[in-house]
């Protein structure tokens, strides 16, 4: 992370005004770390022409911007996994929004000895190294959607996170709907009980992991991978074809859903159909009260989601980040309005 952020500072995508609290409206917020460059910047462009307001972003995971939104701990929280209903209602009767932000993907990143370059992995692949069912890298599954590539007769070393993630949920929902025993023995969240392998914390963690560990493989967003330089690879998507994480592709996968977004905007667009669709590709969210019990706050929070939705998708594909589809855009206009300040 501290690489990624001195990058971003050195191309002028992190600004030192955002160190500037001085006397602005603090305002607090917790959660993913894979929207957290985007965030960075869109704070640091707001607070320029919004004096008087600043943010205060904390990169925790999905998993604990949950639970802070949910303890009242945070002014809003972020997440790249949805909600479910059950963590919903455990909010004792604050209804808690979903606002979808951009869209990324989740890439499989790898180590390996003598290798480099991109690799094609089939979804039986995929799913059976992460269920500890394929143990080898020229195990016959890999070798055979890579036979240009002479692949090591060595052992693979899995690398997941260890923290609650809502790269993990994209992840693990991918591979729910490629494996049935994934889905059965494993299932979909932001933590699993995962069948083998290390832990990570935050994709920072994944990414120093499979660079530190030869013939490692593990999953990031595709950020980490590209800031990181680290080898990752094509995924086989629904229709059969072996797919790059682009942001294009990612927009491919976003387009199965945008006409029919659900009105609370919790929707998973893994292995969706469509030839160019990348399968590992997910919105990530912003969480905000419905009622907002601080009206200044409240306020601030609604200018700045207005802001975000116009002016803030400008700023994506520069920081490696699809926007969102303009049918979502639209909806989301329309789903501030049931914000009460």
């Amino acid at each position: 992370m501290k690489k990624l952020l001195a990058a971003l500072m050195s191309a002028g995508l992190l600004g030192t005004g955002s160190l500037a609290w001085a006397d602005a409206l603090l305002i607090n917020g917790a959660g993913a770390t894979f929207p957290y460059p985007i965030y960075s910047k869109w704070f640091d462009e707001y607070h320029k022409n919004h004096s008087d307001i600043q943010f205060n972003y904390q990169s925790i995971g999905s998993g604990g911007g949950i639970r802070q939104i949910t303890a009242k701990t945070v002014d809003f929280g972020a997440t790249d996994g949805p909600m479910t209903d059950a963590q919903l209602a455990t909010a004792e009767g604050w209804t808690i929004l979903h606002f979808p932000t951009v869209l990324g993907g989740v890439v499989p990143i790898y180590n390996i000895e003598g290798v480099s370059g991109k690799l094609n992995f089939t979804q039986r692949a995929i799913s059976d190294i992460f269920l500890g069912k394929i143990t080898k890298w020229n195990d016959p599954e890999i070798q055979g959607s890579n036979p240009d590539v002479k692949l090591p007769d060595t052992a693979i070393v899995v690398v997941h996170r260890s923290d609650g993630s809502g790269t993990s949920y994209c992840w693990t929902d991918f591979l729910s709907k490629i494996s049935k025993d994934w889905a059965s023995k494993v299932g979909k969240g932001t933590a699993v009980n995962w069948p083998v392998g290390l832990g990570g914390k935050g994709n920072e963690g994944v990414s120093g992991l499979v660079k530190q560990t030869p013939n490692s493989i593990g999953y990031v967003e595709l950020i980490y991978a590209s800031h990181n330089n680290i080898d990752y690879g094509r995924l086989q998507n629904k229709a059969g074809k072996f797919v790059n994480c682009t942001l294009a592709s990612v927009t491919e996968a976003a387009a199965s859903v945008a006409d029919k977004m659900p009105a609370d905007f919790r929707v998973s667009i893994t292995n969706p159909p469509g030839a160019d669709a990348y399968p590992a590709a997910t919105f990530t969210w912003l969480l905000i009260y419905k009622v907002q019990v601080n009206k200044d706050k409240g306020q601030a929070l609604v200018d700045f989601l207005k802001w975000m939705l116009v002016e803030g998708q400008k700023y994506t594909q520069d920081l490696g980040y699809a926007p969102l589809p303009p049918q979502v855009i639209e909806m989301e206009k329309n789903a501030i309005e049931q914000i009460k300040i």
